[in-house]
């Protein structure tokens, strides 16, 4: 594991070099992905790991080969329209997804999820299996982050697997993670802690396994989002991003190698960050333990797939969540919403992590 360079500036690696790097065409070299199921099929099955687990995939994905020691396996698959058309004939659309995304529990347990301007995807019963098309115009990064974030998550938890709503980075050789929903400041948080040498671990969605000397936080894509100012204060002038989806302004961003973690690293604490509603612009940094029945709370309202509620999943969640609230060191982050105060909340989390005190409060 490298140790962090203090103060550090980190470069940027723009859409196109890591889609050469991973072997992946861009729109501008290839065709959209309408009919590449029946292409695909045809040719090499590309391996990579992600989040502890096996993905093999028939196109290219912007990740690092790889074949780890593996908690599960998932096939992604591209299709066609028409497979999705046939699949869908006379589903019913739930209520409670955003506004831009319909999902829909099929007759056979399988799951079907659509991002307009982006793609759609169905996960198979057991979560095995992940069909996915992209459609046209939408950019290949925007159309992974959906699919290797939010249509994954179907397949995790299909197969017993419980991902968390959180961000999180290496201290220390240990990963620490900042819980929290979209809008509540975890990537921009984890910026913070990558412009001073620490790597990103994984953006977004965390996943957990007991291993040898404790839970291990698992990696996932190389890549963080954030909006372009944060992304310019932190993380330097040569940024390269393309925006997440079409109604929003937040980039994701390609990381370099030396960037980012891509080994599972054992977990040291859980930061739950507040609601942004809830902060003031001159309140002190505060950081104070949870007890483990609202540490049980706060994972049950961060998990990173809301839409999934099939009964024997939500056991597994409740089993899971309770297990986690008993065993990991959890922290409340309460700071002022102001861009330059970043560094001190930085600060006052690497003081926590090296012991510094079991309740404390900076800049009062």
């Amino acid at each position: 594991m490298r140790a962090p360079a203090m103060g550090a500036r980190v470069g940027w690696v723009g859409w196109r070099q890591m889609a050469s790097l991973a072997g992946l065409k861009t729109r501008t070299e290839s065709e959209d992905i309408e009919d590449g199921g029946a292409r695909a099929r045809g040719g090499a099955t590309h391996a990579y790991a992600l989040y502890g687990v096996a993905l093999s995939s028939d196109t290219p994905l912007a990740l690092e080969p790889g074949n780890q020691d593996a908690v599960a396996a998932i096939e992604i698959r591209t299709e066609s329209a028409g497979f999705f058309a046939r699949a869908t004939s006379g589903a019913r659309f739930q209520d409670g997804a955003p506004d831009w995304c319909d999902y829909a529990a099929l007759a056979d347990h399988s799951s079907y999820v659509r991002w307009k301007g982006l793609g759609e995807f169905l996960v198979s019963r057991d979560g095995r299996r992940v069909y996915c098309r992209k459609f046209r115009g939408a950019h290949p990064e925007s159309f992974q982050v959906y699919l290797l974030h939010r249509a994954l998550s179907f397949a995790l938890v299909k197969q017993g697997l419980e991902p968390l709503h959180a961000t999180a980075v290496v201290v220390n050789e240990r990963a620490i993670a900042f819980l929290g929903d979209s809008g509540f400041g975890k990537s921009s948080l984890a910026a913070c802690f990558m412009a001073q040498g620490h790597e990103l671990l994984t953006d977004d969605l965390l996943l957990l396994r007991a291993g040898a000397g404790g839970l291990r936080a698992y990696p996932g894509p190389p890549r963080i989002k954030l909006f372009p100012a944060m992304a310019h204060r932190f993380l330097g002038d040569q940024v390269a991003g393309v925006p997440m989806n079409p109604e929003t302004k937040k980039l994701v961003l390609p990381l370099l190698p030396e960037q980012k973690c891509s080994e599972p690293v054992l977990l040291s604490s859980i930061y739950v960050l507040e609601h942004p509603h809830e902060s003031r612009r001159k309140q002190p940094v505060r950081l104070s333990p949870i007890g483990p029945r609202q540490a049980f709370i706060e994972l049950l309202k961060n998990t990173y797939n809301y839409l999934h509620v099939a009964t024997d999943r939500l056991e597994r969640q409740f089993a899971a969540a309770s297990s986690l609230a008993n065993t990991v060191r959890f922290r409340r982050l309460s700071h002022p919403r102001v861009v330059g105060l970043l560094p001190a909340v930085r600060d006052a989390i690497l003081a926590d992590v090296c012991g510094v005190g079991q309740e404390a409060a900076w800049g009062a």
